[in-house]
Formats: C-alpha cells, sequence, structure tokens
C-alpha cells in the first residue's frame, strides 16, 4: 500500500519564506483591501480613471498591486523576480499580460515579445516554459467565422494564415531551444479553432518530448470528454499530449451570450460538477500518462495530485508534471509543493503598469468573487504575521 506524500499547505514558515516582514506588511494591506469589495472596486476604478487622465499614479501602483501580481513591467524586471522565486525552488513562466490593439501590427509585436521572453528564459533553469494567447496573435473575430463555418474572405483567409505562422514560430522556438509552450484557452465559440492549432502544433513538435500544451476549462460541461478525445487522437497519431487544466475564466460571459443567442449553456450547472471534472481529468492525466500542467489554486485538487503521483509511482521531480498557480498568490500551495520537491510553477505577469490595468482589474475581481480566495489568502497572512510575533509591524508586547 503506497505511502501518503508527505506534505501539509498548513506550514506558513515555508509559505511565507520569500517574504521580509515590510513585504508582509504590504501584502496585509493589498488582501485588506481585496477582502473588502466596496474599497476594492473603487481603487481599482480610480486607478483606472487616473491613468486615463495621465496623473502620476505608476509608482504607486508598482508599490502596491501591480507590485504584488505582477513581476514587473519589463522582461528583465520580471526576470529578478523569476530569479528570486528560483531561490526558494519556485519556477516562473513569463506571461506578456498585455491586451493588443488588434490590428497586424499589434499581433507581429506580441509575437516578437513573446519569442523574446522564451529566448531569455532559456538562458535560465527556472524558467521552462513559454505561454500565449492566440487572441494575442491574430484576430478572434476570423476564428469565431472558421467554428461557425462561414466562408473566409481573401483578406481573412490571409490573415488567419499569418495567425498559423505566429503560432507555428512561437512553438518551433519553444521545441529549439528546449522549453515547453502553453496555449491558453479562450471563449467556447472559437475554442475549436485554438483546440486544432494546439493539436497542429503537437503533431509536429510533440514526438519525442512534450513541448505543446493545450488548456481545457473544467467549468465546461464537455471538457473531460474534449481532453480524452484528444488523448485518443493524440495515440493514434504517435505524438505526446500535453494538457493543462484549469477550472476557467470566462464564465459570465459565456452564459450571457448563451441565453442572448438560444443555444445551449456550455457551463456546468454548478461549481461541484466543476470540481468533479477537474479532479477526473487530473486522475485521468495521471493514469494515462499524459504530460500534465495542474493549474489550480484549489488546495485538495493539489494534494490530490500528490496522492496520485504517489499511488503510480510519477516522480516528483519528473517533467510529467507540473503544479502552476499565479504570482502573488496561493504561495501556501507552490512554496510547499517546491519544497516537498514537486515541480512547481509561477506564471509572472509581466508589462506596462498602465497597459496591465485589465489584468490587475480581473485579478481584483476573482479575489473577492472566488469563495473565500481573498479571505483565504488575508487569514494566512495574518496567522504569518502573528507567527513572526508582530500584529501591523509591532511586536507584541
Amino acid at each position: 500500500m503506497p505511502v501518503k506524500p508527505n506534505i501539509s499547505f498548513e506550514n506558513l514558515e515555508v509559505a511565507f519564506a520569500s517574504k521580509t516582514d515590510a513585504e508582509l506588511r504590504k501584502m496585509y494591506l493589498i488582501f485588506a483591501t481585496l477582502n473588502n469589495n466596496l474599497i476594492s472596486d473603487l481603487g481599482i476604478g480610480l486607478a483606472n480613471l487616473a491613468f486615463k487622465l495621465k496623473l502620476p499614479v505608476k509608482g504607486i501602483m508598482k508599490r502596491t498591486m501591480f507590485g504584488h501580481f505582477c513581476g514587473g513591467e519589463t522582461i528583465g524586471e520580471s526576470i529578478t523576480a523569476c530569479h528570486k522565486l528560483a531561490q526558494f525552488g519556485v519556477q516562473s513562466i513569463l506571461d506578456l499580460s498585455v491586451e493588443g490593439k488588434g490590428d497586424e501590427e499589434s499581433f507581429d509585436k506580441t509575437c516578437e515579445e513573446i519569442y523574446q521572453t522564451m529566448v531569455e528564459s532559456a538562458k535560465t533553469d527556472y524558467m521552462p516554459f513559454g505561454v500565449f494567447k492566440t487572441t494575442g496573435l491574430g484576430d478572434y473575430h476570423i476564428m469565431e467565422k472558421i467554428q461557425a463555418g462561414q466562408k473566409l474572405t481573401k483578406e481573412e483567409e490571409e490573415a488567419f494564415s499569418k495567425l498559423n505562422g505566429r503560432v507555428d514560430k512561437l512553438c518551433k522556438a519553444a521545441h529549439d531551444l528546449g522549453l515547453k509552450i502553453l496555449v491558453d484557452a479562450e471563449e467556447s465559440w472559437f475554442q475549436n479553432v485554438i483546440d486544432d492549432l494546439a493539436y497542429e502544433a503537437m503533431e509536429k513538435y510533440n514526438r519525442d518530448r512534450c513541448v505543446v500544451y493545450n488548456t481545457y476549462q473544467m467549468y465546461r460541461h464537455d471538457s473531460l470528454a474534449r481532453l480524452k478525445k484528444a488523448h485518443q487522437a493524440a495515440q493514434e497519431k504517435g505524438y505526446l499530449l500535453g494538457a493543462k487544466p484549469v477550472r476557467g475564466a470566462y464564465m459570465e460571459k459565456e452564459r450571457e451570450r448563451a441565453q442572448e443567442l438560444g443555444y445551449l449553456d456550455p457551463i456546468q450547472p454548478n461549481k461541484a460538477a466543476t470540481d468533479r471534472d477537474y479532479d477526473s481529468a487530473i486522475q485521468y492525466c495521471v493514469e494515462q500518462k499524459v504530460h500534465l500542467v495542474c493549474a489550480t489554486h484549489n488546495e485538495k485538487s493539489s494534494l490530490q495530485l500528490t496522492e496520485l503521483m504517489n499511488l503510480h509511482g510519477v516522480d516528483p521531480k519528473s517533467d510529467w508534471v507540473f503544479f502552476s498557480q499565479l504570482y502573488g498568490m496561493s504561495d501556501i500551495i507552490s512554496f510547499n509543493l517546491a519544497k516537498a520537491g514537486y515541480q512547481v510553477v509561477k506564471y509572472v505577469p509581466y508589462g506596462p503598469v498602465e497597459k496591465v490595468m485589465p489584468y490587475l482589474t480581473r485579478r481584483a475581481a476573482e479575489n473577492t468573487s472566488i469563495a473565500g480566495q481573498s479571505s483565504r489568502e488575508f487569514e494566512l497572512v495574518k496567522r504569518e504575521m502573528r507567527r513572526r510575533k508582530t500584529e501591523d509591524g509591532r511586536p507584541k508586547s
């Protein structure tokens, strides 16, 4: 009978080992703000307004929310943050979190920037992945038309060919540089096209090792079946499947569109169904030896995966399985897993402060909408401050 892994997500000393007392106090203030919906919404709203009015708020943002959730404004600044994580065994993924203008020049610029993140990542031994959103490389309206079975104009065909070229450039770069690359999931009404692009790249580059990983949003009720079908196709065609299950990020938008256009809602009926399919996807990947990136802030799912790995004899240091969380969140999971010898990667977003505001707005919304997420982070910070015998930075008497 396999012995359960000796790991706990309660070790605060390990979770906050990288934080000084001053940094911990800053975290306290940030999560105290996020824990209050009214103050959080007001603060983000004022920050967005200040940038529109060109007020000098960049310094304040870099010292607060931006500094906590983002690695820096440039690749160079972010690598410094990644190097600090690496000192505690946590690896990184540089994630350009800037929303482009949506024209061909913008798509080319985004592609080149992501390419440069991989060139710099390959110079280290702690940045094993690249990542991209397909909508950053090409017009989603064209992908939407393709999925709907509509005929493209000649100009649209040329634009889609360029999108194909950009995807291939990044996947080939990952292959040639000895890296891996993650293809982010997006909205269901053009996700099939993204899937096809990812599988074409896998067929080319996932022969000898797993380079390209597709993302599956498990809050869609068809995602588990899609994952299994993709694995079957990979086996038939002789390439390795890379899978990154996530719970998902577009639920409200998906429900609203389905209702508005009168088609079957693609979203699970409740969170329990999402959790069930997420954990089933993790189990399937381990049992079938699918290369896996387990992207979750859920402690139960993370612990379940360590137990599955142990049961099936998967070495924690193997590159078959990675755990992944966002920079600035769930350090209680990331640092404890890394300390126990597991492969852990943090998404490290970066970009000019004013251009990363949409990302920060989503982080603020998620922290207050995910049940207990900001409260959980806030409570952990408070407990660590007490453990260090401080309260708001002042020693207890």
